[in-house]
């Protein structure tokens, strides 16, 4: 039996540890965290950190692998692709999935080579970065350069505020690493999904409209992505061009990306973000929903170097979103409040592993997600307008100084 090493058991890559012990493989897991709940799904797991490439690439000399995956982890993709490639594994150059896991140096990289990209320039001290401001005009980002899911992104207004912000960037960077950003002003929604490029062609994908709330604290923070596809095709056909380019001068083989990208005013299509992973917050299950295509099959298949060229593009059918739930008050976690009729007619699946009493904070990005929702609509203006008031179908219910209050 082949084995597959599994980067990470979190509630979110349980979904992956399941699929590749469907698929038959021997199925072994390590992180640092030994109560994470994917790991009693696993044949194996050992406690190291996803991180720390020396000593996975040690444990999978020690335990003879057949491949290694990092599955919706942008820490672990670099890990994955070191290991494989000293051990001849099948994989994606390690330098260019490094280039997609560091924000400097996936700007850096993008102009280079002519791609649109927001002014951008990465440092390590706030003195630098101050020093530097009168190359920039605000509104700016200023970012980890190797965080996700919008942990320590600020969008500054006032450059008073640069020396919080660049602590709390350096807060959530590995590399103690932080990116000043030009904003842009974006055209319609941001673009937001999955894709897949076998032996460097870009195959499928699956790209929805990410969308926002004014009632939290970041509100660019997205809550979520929906689908269908809301803007006009030609972006999405300028984006296919772009990431194909992408994908071939980074000599990408077969791969899943997390892609995040934006039409500025003036037309243009920015590639923000190509993560060389799978998404989180359930996008791959909402694409196998939407598309009938389940990347996570391929995401393994590629790692134990099968063959992958029957994977197409497939369009998505009917209306989903995935919604991040949150809490608007900082407390104690007691209940979740889901209206009857919304999950009788439209919840899907519900993930979460809190339980009472954990601890809860106010939402600023998704650390503070406590579940994750799918949900299914019957047009686009039903998904919109009830997108618009979920607060009115799920209620987080905390309790904050003995005193009990939700969302």
């Amino acid at each position: 039996m082949k084995k597959i090493l599994m980067l990470g058991g979190s509630l979110y890559q349980t979904y992956a540890i399941k699929e590749a012990v469907r698929l038959g493989y021997y199925v072994i897991t390590c992180d640092y965290l030994p109560n994470n709940p994917g790991h009693k799904f696993a044949n194996e797991y050992y406690n190291v950190s996803t991180t720390d490439k020396d000593a996975v690439l040690a444990l999978a000399k020690k335990l003879k692998v057949d491949g290694v995956v990092a599955y919706a982890s942008d820490p672990a993709a670099p890990t994955a692709a070191y290991v494989c490639e000293q051990l001849g594994l099948p994989t994606s150059p390690f330098k260019s999935v490094e280039i997609l896991s560091k924000k400097d140096l996936f700007r850096k990289y993008l102009t280079e080579n002519g791609f649109n990209v927001p002014k951008a320039r990465g440092y390590t001290k706030y003195e630098d970065a101050l020093a530097d401001i009168d190359n920039f005009k605000l509104p700016v980002m200023v970012k980890p350069v190797d965080s996700s899911g919008s942990k320590g992104i600020n969008k500054l207004t006032d450059w008073t505020q640069l020396r919080t912000f660049v602590d709390d960037a350096l807060s959530y960077s590995r590399d103690k690493r932080f990116l000043i950003e030009e904003f842009i002003e974006k055209k319609g929604y941001q673009i937001s999904g999955d894709a897949f490029s076998v032996d460097g062609k870009l195959v499928f994908h699956c790209f929805g409209n990410e969308y926002y709330s004014n009632n939290v604290s970041k509100n660019f923070a997205p809550l979520g992505e929906c689908w269908p596809f809301m803007m006009d095709k030609k972006y999405i056909d300028i984006l296919e061009q772009d990431l194909q380019r992408l994908i071939s001068s980074l000599n990408m083989k077969s791969n899943a990306y997390n892609v995040e990208a934006i039409v500025g005013q003036d037309d243009k299509v920015y590639i923000l973000e190509l993560g060389a992973r799978s998404g989180g917050s359930l996008i791959p299950q909402i694409t196998e929903y939407a598309t009938g295509v389940n990347m996570v099959t391929y995401v393994i298949k590629a790692a134990m170097g099968e063959d992958c060229s029957e994977l197409k593009m497939k369009e998505a059918h009917g209306c989903w979103s995935n919604y991040m739930v949150h809490s608007n008050t900082t407390g104690r976690f007691r209940d979740v409040w889901v209206d009857e009729k919304f999950k009788r007619n439209n919840l899907v699946e519900y993930v979460t592993d809190i339980k009472a009493g954990d601890k809860v904070h106010k939402f600023r990005d998704a650390q503070d997600c406590i579940g994750e929702l799918i949900v299914k609509y019957e047009n686009t203006t039903q998904m919109f307008e009830m997108i618009e008031d979920m607060d009115d179908y799920i209620k987080v219910m905390v309790d904050k100084n003995n005193d009990r209050t939700s969302i």
